[in-house]
């Protein structure tokens, strides 16, 4: 039963990392309209902004734990690429114990009670009004439960 969860948690992490990287199109996308609509059109700039602002905080959220799953997050190496398998999987499991699943914990715990209320006025974005706001603060939460899922994972897997 537990092997099924882990299995299915595994899935979507990587269904969501997958997912996650074609974000990256609409990003520059939006990022090169806001010029042209801004001199050209006079408008929708803004809202150009606000909607970039909102797939950026997807994509970053998601990237974090999918860079960390293909082993290309940002790592202290220049000493520890000495060290042997077995110390490197105890320090990263060690890490795992110590800072991600408590900085996880803590995000979700502190940020659960903002982010609901959030989603749930489906809060704007104060300087344009414009709706979305409550996506950028969904964010958060993806963030952090997709990292501590993470750390989890690794721990099964032994921190590879």
């Amino acid at each position: 039963m537990v092997g099924k969860i882990v299995l299915g948690l595994d899935r979507t992490i990587r269904a969501l990392a997958a997912a996650g990287r074609w974000l990256a199109l609409p990003i520059m996308l939006l990022l090169f309209l806001q010029w042209p609509l801004r001199e050209g059109l006079g408008r929708w700039s803004r809202e150009a902004n606000d909607l970039g602002q909102c797939v950026f905080a997807l994509y970053v959220a998601i990237a974090m734990t999918a860079a960390t799953r293909a082993g290309r997050h940002l790592s202290a190496d220049l000493i520890a690429h000495r060290y042997g398998d077995r110390l490197r999987r105890r320090l990263h499991a060690i890490a795992i114990l110590t800072a991600t699943l408590p900085w996880s914990a803590f995000v979700l715990w502190k940020a659960w009670r903002p982010v609901v209320m959030s989603i749930g006025g489906l809060e704007r974005f104060q300087d344009t009004d414009d709706p979305g706001y409550f996506v950028v603060k969904a964010a958060l939460l993806l963030l952090a439960a997709m990292v501590a899922i993470q750390g989890v994972l690794d721990l099964r897997r032994g921190a590879a």
